[in-house]
């Protein structure tokens, strides 16, 4: 019997042979990019026009268009200073910070092929604590420019090369992995600890516990452009790497099998989460349970093809910050949440409905 235009597309497999998958669809991965594409600079807009003092969208506009030299010079109102320098530095920081946070997640979940890594793994927020420890409360380096964020990741970067050492050339290990991380990150934590306590007075110790919970508060043009840098950096390289992903999801014996430089390629992925966390949580501090979830949202929409999942997982991510940060800003004002306790309230139920799902799965 003749088969029919179907069958001519889609070969049939032989005997004792395994059915070809069949290509998976990508219309609907260009359809949640091109949702959150649209969804993000709509967020953003709205989060600025947001606060103490509400501003209607066209004045927002009016006033970045004038700062962009789009409308004539600009008109220093205490409107155009609270817009241009206090809105939206603050969330276009927290857009970069959760896109680069997913990004993070989302290539370390596949790297150890662990559900539950998140961007803080490789110890970075533990040794970014140290380091801005050390500049707050012991003043290291605190007459320069940038002193804090050039010490929380000067320390990012002190634990991820702590963590490099302690696995020598056992980089494939996942479990090893993991477990230097732990390590590292608590020796880092007991150094943050020890030090606030050896050194720091009741305000240090105030201001220190709210950065260390997560804040974009004291963000800034410098900070924006130093962790746009970093995002835009860090996503084409993972970008670049997403069929070795792939692989790398199913083992690296799999992985090397289909031509993948298993080694080479996982010292680069693992470097460029490093210091892009590193760069985030200086200029952030730690914002839990972004990298760790978010991924996982992003995967149920697009799949586990990384070619679509990181570009769409950054949109979900910095769309999903953006609008935490407004809320931890706005709910309880005149003050403030940290947004990382927020991210935590919003977490720990979310990643405990996931957790069962994964049980009562058969």
């Amino acid at each position: 019997m003749t088969s029919g235009p179907a069958t001519a597309r889609q070969p049939a497999a032989g005997p004792g042979q395994a059915q070809a998958p069949p290509r998976p669809a990508r219309r609907p991965a260009v359809l949640w990019a091109a949702a959150g594409a649209v969804a993000l600079p709509l967020s953003a807009l709205t989060a600025v026009t947001v606060g103490s003092a509400d501003l209607p969208p066209g004045e927002v506009l009016r006033v970045i268009a004038g700062r962009l030299g789009a409308a004539g010079p600009a008109d220093p109102t205490l409107r155009e200073t609270i817009v241009w320098d206090l809105r939206v530095p603050r969330v276009l920081l927290a857009a970069l910070v959760g896109a680069g946070l997913t990004l993070c997640g989302t290539v370390l979940q596949a790297l150890t092929r662990n559900p539950l890594a998140d961007p803080y793994l490789l110890g970075v927020s533990s040794g970014a604590s140290t380091g801005a420890v050390a500049v707050l409360v012991l003043g290291v380096g605190s007459g320069a420019a940038l002193a804090l964020p050039a010490g929380a990741f000067t320390g990012a970067l002190l634990a991820f090369g702590c963590v490099l050492l302690l696995l020598g050339r056992a980089l494939g290990s996942t479990t090893r992995v993991v477990l230097a991380g732990v390590v590292v990150s608590q020796l880092f934590t007991a150094l943050t600890s020890l030090t606030v306590l050896w050194a720091g007075d009741a305000e240090q110790t105030r201001g220190m516990t709210f950065w260390l919970m997560g804040s974009l508060a004291s963000a800034t043009w410098g900070s924006v452009a130093v962790c746009a840098a970093a995002v835009a950096a860090g996503l084409v390289l993972c970008w670049s790497h997403a069929g070795a992903l792939d692989a790398l999801a199913f083992g690296r014996e799999a992985a090397a099998g289909l031509g993948v430089r298993t080694r080479r390629t996982e010292v680069a992925l693992y470097t460029t989460t490093a210091v892009l966390a590193g760069a985030l949580v200086s200029a952030s501090g730690a914002i839990g349970f972004v990298g760790l979830l978010v991924p996982h949202a992003a995967r149920s929409l697009v799949g586990g093809r990384h070619r679509a999942l990181l570009p769409v997982g950054a949109l979900l991510g910095a769309t999903f910050l953006v609008w935490a940060d407004t809320a931890a800003r706005t709910v309880f004002a005149p003050q403030e949440m940290p947004v990382g306790v927020l991210t935590a309230l919003i977490g720990v139920p979310a990643f405990a409905v996931l957790l069962m799902r994964r049980v009562s799965a058969p």
